[in-house]
C-alpha cells in the first residue's frame, strides 16, 4: 500500500522562507492588500518594499484570501491525487483566515481536510508550517503530526519589538496591548501573542534599545524551558538590525536545532509598519 498524499496549505501571513516553501511543495493562499484603486495579493504582485515606500501616501487595507483561488487550490490538490490536505492558519483571533478556509473547504468536499490554528502571526506561525512539512517528510501520519503540532504550539512564544504603534492603532489590531499601554508615558511595548491567539502586551520599556534588549532576553528565557526548539527571527524593513539581533542569539543559544530568518508579508507589513523585530521560540520534541 503506497504512503498516502497529503498536502499543505497555509496563508501568507505565515511568512514561511519562500525557499521552502517551493521545497516542500506548500500550497499558499495569498491575503488582500487592498488600495483605493487596485487589490493586490500578497507577495504575489507586491513586496514588504512597496508598502513601505507608500505609507506616507496610503496605508491600505488588508483582506482574506480570494474565495474562488482558494476554492481552486482545493481542486488542484484533489486532481493531483492528494488525499488529505493540513491547512494551517495565522490566529483566528487576530484574522478571519482561519474559518474562511474550513469553510471553504467544507464547501469543496473534493479532499479531507484538517484545521489547525498556530494562535500566532508571521514566522511563530510559519515555523509551524515548516514543523509539518518536515514531519510529513519522515512519513508521519496524520494524527501524529497534529498531536506534535499542538503541543508544539502550546508551548511556542512570539515576541514583536515594533519602532511605532500607529499602524496597530491605525489596523484596530492592537486590542488588549493597546489597553495596557501607558496613555502618557512613552513606553515601548513587547508584544506577543496569548493563549488564545489575540496580542497582549507582555513587557515595557523606554525607548526602542531597550525594548529590543527585553525582547530578546524574553526570547532567550523561553528557549531555555525547552530541551529541544528552534529560533525563528522576523523584520520589517530592518534587516540589518534583525542580522545582527540573529547573531546575538546564536551566540546565546548554542544548543538551537535550528535558525530561520524571514521578512514580514506585506499584508503584515500594513499592520506593524517598518522597524518590526519578532523573535519566535519553536518548542520541539526530541
Amino acid at each position: 500500500m503506497g504512503k498516502k498524499k497529503i498536502a499543505i496549505l497555509a496563508d501568507s501571513g505565515t511568512d514561511i522562507p519562500s525557499g521552502f516553501t517551493r521545497e516542500h511543495a506548500i500550497f499558499i493562499a495569498p491575503l488582500k492588500i487592498i488600495y483605493k484603486d487596485r487589490e493586490y495579493e500578497d507577495r504575489v504582485d507586491i513586496t514588504p518594499q512597496e508598502i513601505y515606500d507608500n505609507l506616507a501616501k496610503e496605508v491600505p487595507r488588508t483582506s482574506l484570501p480570494d474565495s474562488h483561488h482558494t476554492s481552486g487550490l482545493l481542486r488542484r490538490m484533489a486532481e493531483e491525487g492528494y488525499e488529505d490536505v493540513l491547512i494551517i492558519t495565522i490566529s483566528s483571533g487576530l484574522s478571519g483566515t482561519h474559518n474562511q478556509l474550513r469553510v471553504l473547504a467544507e464547501e469543496s468536499g473534493s479532499i479531507r481536510f484538517h484545521m489547525v490554528d498556530t494562535k500566532n502571526i508571521g514566522i511563530g506561525a510559519g515555523l509551524q508550517v515548516m514543523l509539518a512539512a518536515r514531519l510529513l517528510g519522515d512519513g508521519k501520519d496524520i494524527k501524529e503530526v497534529l498531536d506534535r503540532l499542538d503541543a508544539s504550539i502550546k508551548a511556542s512564544k512570539t515576541y514583536f519589538c515594533l519602532d511605532t504603534l500607529e499602524y496597530l492603532v491605525k489596523g484596530g489590531r492592537i486590542g488588549r496591548a493597546q489597553a495596557l499601554m501607558g496613555s502618557v508615558l512613552k513606553l515601548r511595548p513587547v508584544i506577543s501573542c496569548n493563549a488564545e491567539g489575540v496580542y497582549e502586551t507582555v513587557a515595557k520599556a523606554r525607548g526602542n534599545t531597550q525594548a529590543l534588549e527585553k525582547t530578546i532576553a524574553m526570547a532567550v528565557s523561553t528557549a531555555g524551558q525547552h530541551e529541544s526548539f528552534a529560533i525563528g527571527v522576523t523584520h520589517g524593513n530592518a534587516e540589518t538590525k534583525a542580522t545582527a539581533v540573529m547573531e546575538e542569539l546564536k551566540q546565546k543559544l548554542p544548543d538551537c536545532q535550528q535558525f530561520i530568518s524571514t521578512d514580514v508579508s506585506p499584508a503584515l507589513s500594513v499592520h506593524t509598519g517598518p522597524g518590526l523585530i519578532g523573535i519566535s521560540v519553536q518548542a520541539l520534541q526530541k
